[in-house]
């Protein structure tokens, strides 16, 4: 991308993964809509950070299991910040202690999932699509998980809608082909849920071949990488999983 003025939203953009891509788009040059649900404080202040620092940027509220919030989130990025060329779709939801089995089938769980890893992501998508086709330069990158193809059985519904992602991502990259790109990234561990223990941490850890965690910035690069360098990529789902995804 050239040094002209350009804009991104990231949803889920205010802590953990989101964060890291926020702040690494805005190195980058981007101005960028910081998207949240609950986490208002959080939000309102990498926004105020990013506009000390001399970056551009907004804080924007909308509850993606509400597809009508998908097309007012999109219309509040473009009316302040003027354009959207980047839409990073990183808002997930991962349940640590709610059962989600096929002996404990909750169809409450799998309808949030469904809606925020798959029907938020479309909508979003249907909604920038003229936006990003008239940036000359739209890109589209979801963040997806290596568990899409290899489930957890503790973790169905996640890990079946997560897959889900990774399909439109394809459907998607031949859909808005050639105007707008768009990929997946899949992360291993990046960072663990706050409720995970240092035994189970490490029990995790082990199994990976590099022997450690990722990081929300390893991942925040990456999606620079496939925004900014990677322009003749398109329909891929690139793990950064230090190597767990083949053992």
């Amino acid at each position: 991308m050239s040094d002209e003025r350009k804009v991104a939203l990231v949803t889920g953009g205010a802590k953990r993964v989101g964060r890291a891509v926020t702040l690494e788009l805005a190195r980058a040059g981007f101005e960028v809509a910081v998207h949240y649900r609950n986490s208002e404080g959080s939000a309102q202040e990498l926004a105020a950070n990013l506009l000390a620092s001399g970056r551009r940027a907004i804080a924007v509220q909308a509850d993606l299991a509400d597809p009508d919030s998908c097309f007012s989130l999109v219309e509040k990025t473009v009316e302040s910040l003027g354009a959207l060329d980047v839409l990073v779709n990183n808002a997930s939801v991962f349940f640590t202690t709610t059962p989600d089995t096929v002996q404990e089938f909750n169809p409450a769980v799998w309808e949030d999932m469904f809606r925020i890893h798959m029907l938020a992501p479309m909508a979003l998508i249907h909604h920038s699509r003229t936006h990003l086709e008239r940036s000359g330069r739209g890109v589209v990158v979801n963040l997806c998980d290596i568990s899409a193809e290899r489930p957890w059985p503790d973790h169905l519904a996640y890990c079946a809608t997560k897959a889900g992602l990774v399909s439109l991502t394809r459907g998607m990259a031949r859909a808005l082909a050639p105007r707008i790109r768009v990929n997946g990234v899949a992360p291993g561990i990046a960072v663990f849920p706050d409720e995970y223990s240092a035994a189970l941490r490490l029990q995790i850890t082990r199994q990976v071949p590099l022997a450690r965690e990722g990081s929300p910035d390893g991942v925040a690069r990456l999606v620079r990488f496939l925004v900014e360098t990677g322009d003749y990529i398109t329909g891929q789902i690139v793990a950064i999983d230090g190597g767990r995804s083949v053992v």
